[in-house]
């Protein structure tokens, strides 16, 4: 849900079968409304408002995810007897949007929150992590394999017996050059966990990015042009603030003229948004020929965490989804 949340996107996405995350009672909600079944929908997210938990547990989803022992305290008082998934901290060094400093227990303090789960009525059901989104390499993977698997066999040898390894997201996009492939991902994943892990594991991911990143293109419109400093600046009417957000964060994208340009010249241009807070540039020295006020821009991949983190901040549009 978080990375593309567009209702037509959703309902291409329920009739091929593929199941959903929700973060919050609004997502959850969404989904709800446009028919899908609880039994598609899961939660990952380790620390939740009370009334998400009330509202998603009121509507039948019984297995939550938590890092910390006060989330086990609140979902032991919230939604008694649920399924608790406990996530870990694991290496994000890959990735171009590291996600280990807001969430995650450490490894070596996963089984006490297991065990917490269990004394507190809980039912532990498995371990979850994330490798950070757009991650670029395969030894983040592997890593957060080895650990969970240590941690699954500590869970055994105390009586608790996992079911469901939730490999999380970071499946990568088209955003850097020579990014491993889904494929390629899978094969890691699939090799190491049937030697690494009872052949009742269940595995569960979470490729947002990877599943709906490559599926979209942003068109842009050039809207002012200027050289400032001896630097060339195209503005653009989306920015960081109304659809180009990860940007801040270090993911780059491909830009590209939607028509052929009677320039020949190539130059390295500032792009920058619409609104009128400096902080809203997309990138510097990003190679274009000369384009003109009213040219179209096509950045990709635009299909994800793009339009779902867009505000109408200094009264900006958000971008339009069409579907094609």
């Amino acid at each position: 849900m978080k990375a593309n949340s567009a209702p037509e996107l959703l309902k291409e996405i329920n009739r091929s079968g593929v199941a959903f995350e929700v973060s919050s009672e609004e997502e959850l909600r969404i989904l709800l409304a446009e028919g899908i079944p609880v039994e598609k929908i899961i939660t990952s997210n380790p620390v939740k408002s009370t009334e998400f938990v009330l509202y998603a547990s009121q509507h039948g989803i019984h297995q939550f995810v938590a890092d910390s022992q006060d989330e086990l305290q609140k979902l032991a008082k919230l939604a008694k007897h649920s399924e608790v998934i406990i996530r870990i901290v694991t290496d994000n060094s890959e990735s171009g949007w590291p996600l280990d400093e807001k969430y995650g227990v450490e490894p070596m303090e996963a089984l006490n929150l297991l065990l917490t789960a269990k004394q507190l009525g809980l039912k532990p059901s498995g371990l979850t992590f994330h490798v950070g989104s757009q991650c670029r390499g395969l030894s983040s993977w592997q890593s957060a394999l080895d650990t969970s698997a240590k941690i699954w066999r500590q869970a055994e040898l105390n009586g608790i017996e996992l079911k469901i390894l939730n490999l999380g997201g970071g499946f990568p996009a088209a955003h850097d050059d020579c990014v491993p492939s889904v494929p390629e991902i899978m094969d890691l994943i699939l090799k190491s966990t049937k030697t690494l892990f009872p052949e009742s594991v269940s595995l569960v991911a979470e490729p947002g990015r990877g599943l709906v990143g490559n599926t979209g293109v942003l068109i842009a419109s050039v809207i002012g042009k200027s050289n400032r400093q001896g630097k060339d600046w195209l503005y653009l009417d989306v920015g960081v603030f109304n659809g180009l957000m990860e940007t801040v964060g270090g993911i780059s994208y491909l830009y590209t003229p939607k028509e052929n340009t009677k320039s020949q010249t190539v130059k390295n241009w500032v792009l920058a948004g619409p609104s009128c807070d400096s902080f809203d540039i997309i990138g510097r020295d990003i190679p274009l020929p000369d384009l003109f006020i009213g040219d179209k821009i096509l950045i990709y991949p635009g299909g994800a965490y793009t339009t779902v983190y867009a505000s109408n901040f200094n009264g900006m549009s958000i971008p339009k989804t069409y579907m094609v």
